[in-house]
Parts: structure tokens; sequence; C-alpha cells
């Protein structure tokens, strides 16, 4: 799966390019800032893997006016390079690489994502 290429913007991270995008509009659960700002990334000269970061705080444009921040591209590039030493390997085939930002120090938790939503309600 790769990330659409309009409205991405283009990031170099220690020598490599790479394309970044935050969702035009929130998801609901976004929008009532229920659900997290994320971000994908994927490597810019061969598409492979996916990276999904999921960041510590709402969208800034939730409906509900809770404080949050814009993403700036200096924390793209730091979320790069966690993702990086976490295992994503952006130029090869493979599921969605999740990145979780939590409030902690701690070195990032990553799975896969299902691709089937599941009955449950979850985002």
């Amino acid at each position: 799966m790769a990330i659409r290429k309009v409205g991405s913007r283009r990031i170099v991270v220690d020598g490599v390019a790479y394309l970044w995008r935050v969702r035009r509009r929130p998801t609901y659960c976004q929008g009532n800032a229920w659900g997290r700002l994320s971000v994908c990334v994927q490597s810019a000269e061969q598409p492979g893997a996916v990276l999904i970061a999921d960041l510590d705080r709402p969208r800034p444009d939730n409906w509900l006016g809770r404080p949050s921040s814009a993403l700036c591209p200096s924390e793209v590039a730091g979320l790069v390079r966690r993702a990086l030493a976490a295992g994503w390997r952006p130029k090869s085939a493979g599921p969605q690489f999740v990145l979780s930002s939590a409030g902690d120090a701690s070195p990032a938790s990553h799975q896969t994502r299902p691709t089937a939503r599941s009955g449950s309600g979850e985002p």
C-alpha cells in the first residue's frame, strides 16, 4: 500500500528522501479528540512498507477545541529515525509498520495493523 502523492510533503532524513502526509480531514474519532493525530510516511524513491505513526495528542483541528500542536517536519524526521531503529524497512514490501508515540521515553512499540476492521468499533 502506498500513500497518495497529492498533498504529501517531501523530507530528507539522513540522506534518504521520504514522503509524509497527514489526513486532510479528521476521522470521526479524531474529530471528537478520541483518536490520536497520525502521520503516514513512505520512501520517496522505492515505496515499500508504510509507516503509520500515532502521536500522543489530538489533531489540532479537532471539533472540541482540545489543545494540541501542529506537526512539524523536524518531528517527522525524529519519528522516521525511531521507526528505523525499531525495525521499519521502508524499501521492502510488507505490512504497515505502526509506531505508537507514548508519553514516556521508552523505545517505540510497533505492530502491524490488521487490514480488515473487526466489529469492536475501535478505529
